[in-house]
């Protein structure tokens, strides 16, 4: 699957945050985000998924997960491996040169968790995700630590159900928030991507936490 035929990916935006409302996947979607990467290593990052209405279903969700690279029939892949202790499988290969796998990654795993904790369509919640990362959005800026030093980061808070006229029968998904931290000091661009409801019951998060050798 190409990440380009999932999302319109959008054209690069500057490193800092920007003072008016702008297009949400223009940042979410970066292209060229995986360019200056060193081919023999790997992004690494921890994912934690709480679910106190599935915590069978959360453990298994929850592992390392390390982004590789690949060749193809002359492409150049990035290619995300899911570890679990000795534990390993290949999540999927994408073409390294659109951008960086993660965020589609994330999302899909918010969805098919909403779909099997609170019942409804994964069609219907999917698209309800897909049209929020198409709106406009204030990007707020901040800091993050990454290897040792404070960079500059810029961060999108995302509801993508908010309105939504079946809100009162999403079991607390109706309040789903999604939160991305992204930086051009950061590797791979997404510092962290966070979904969260207000109830406490549901948290995945998805954190960068450093490079390292190739699966």
């Amino acid at each position: 699957m190409i990440l380009r035929a999932v999302l319109i990916l959008g054209v690069s935006f500057g490193g800092m945050a920007v003072a008016e409302p702008v297009p949400a996947y223009d940042l979410l979607f970066r292209e060229g985000t995986l360019d200056t990467i060193d081919r023999r290593g790997a992004l690494l990052y921890r994912r934690t998924v709480e679910n106190a209405r599935d915590p069978q279903s959360a453990d298994n969700a929850t592992g390392e997960i390390a982004l590789g690279f690949a060749t193809e029939d002359g492409v150049e892949l990035a290619e995300l491996d899911f570890r679990q202790g000795e534990r390993h499988r290949i999540m999927g290969r994408f073409p390294a040169s659109v951008g960086n796998p993660m965020i589609m990654v994330f999302y899909e795993q918010v969805v098919r968790d909403m779909a099997a904790t609170a019942g409804g369509s994964p069609f219907y919640i999917r698209n309800r995700v897909k049209e929020a990362m198409t709106q406009s959005v204030e990007v707020v800026p901040g800091t993050a630590e990454v290897a040792g030093r404070a960079v500059a980061t810029q961060t999108v808070v995302l509801h993508p159900f908010e309105g939504d006229p079946n809100h009162a029968r999403m079991q607390g998904f109706g309040d789903l928030e999604l939160t991305v931290t992204m930086s051009d000091e950061v590797p791979g661009w997404y510092h962290a991507l966070v979904a969260t409801t207000p109830d406490g019951a549901y948290r995945s998060e998805t954190v960068l936490t450093g490079e390292g050798v190739k699966p």
